[in-house]
């Protein structure tokens, strides 16, 4: 029989973690004095330890041992901890990713930033049509909001409210097709122009630009080479998301549109 102190010293294996070890459950004593409450291990349990701190090493909870020691199915237990650790690890990996590419990046001089979150479902309504330039935009967006609400005099816009416009075609400078598309919080009466949709939630990557709609093709350049960089694909038409605008701001250098692009694994 050894004393706690002296089977510690064997095992490696501090005072306090046997000590918590005979709490959980996990590795009582051979035997306790009654009198004085010493506590004395065999070599027997040296076999025992070692199983412990081989599955605690492995990331298994104190818990998890103990229902394996019970008889509990290790293999189960160990697929889903392998789950957990790669998960993570894709986790640490896209972080890691995004930190080289801000490091290589750190030097250049950009007004952009690339954030991945997540567009959640929404329901809009939308209209096609063809803009003879970019400073038309507003204009196409203000007649799809008259139109709307011409046949749906109840209609009202999420808030916080949410638009954007999809290209239809590739790029051009003059005659662009375009879809405009305003949340809603229901759908509503559809007309010859005008109809409603739900978007599904999805992921993706996002920058802001400021200023005058022509300059947008710098932000769209960022975002394919951050993409590119970090081993993501577009996965559906990117949305340029109206924040400030004609509508409410005098100045072109004032206007804020967010480029989102919704995104995938390569």
């Amino acid at each position: 029989m050894y004393r706690i102190g002296e089977f510690s010293k064997m095992t490696r294996t501090t005072v306090k973690t046997l000590r918590y070890y005979d709490e959980a459950g996990l590795l009582r004593p051979a035997r306790v004095d009654g009198a004085t409450g010493y506590r004395y291990y065999d070599a027997g349990q040296l076999a025992a330890l070692s199983r412990i701190l081989s599955l605690r090493q492995a990331g298994l909870s104190v818990e998890e041992v103990k229902a394996v020691l019970d008889g509990e199915d290790l293999g189960g237990i160990l697929r889903f901890r392998r789950g957990e650790l790669e998960a993570e690890a894709e986790r640490i990996a896209a972080r890691l990713s995004r930190i080289a590419s801000l490091m290589d990046h750190e030097k250049e001089e950009t007004m952009y930033q690339a954030i991945i979150k997540n567009l959640p479902e929404c329901t809009v309504y939308s209209k096609e049509g063809t803009v003879k330039s970019f400073a038309d935009y507003g204009c196409f967006v203000l007649q799809s909001a008259e139109e709307c609400r011409a046949a749906n005099p109840k209609i009202r816009c999420t808030q916080p409210d949410y638009c954007f416009v999809r290209y239809l075609d590739e790029y051009r400078e003059r005659d662009i097709r375009i879809e405009y598309c305003q949340a809603v919080e229901k759908a509503g009466v559809e007309t010859r122009t005008i109809k409603f949709k739900t978007l599904q939630s999805t992921p993706a990557v996002c920058a802001v630009h400021r200023g005058a709609y022509d300059g947008l093709r710098d932000a769209y350049a960022f975002l394919h080479r951050w993409m590119e960089e970090n081993g993501y694909e577009p996965s559906e038409s990117p949305r340029e998301f109206y924040i400030d605008g004609v509508w409410n701001r005098d100045r072109r250098e004032d206007w804020l549109t967010e480029i989102q692009i919704p995104i995938a694994r390569a």
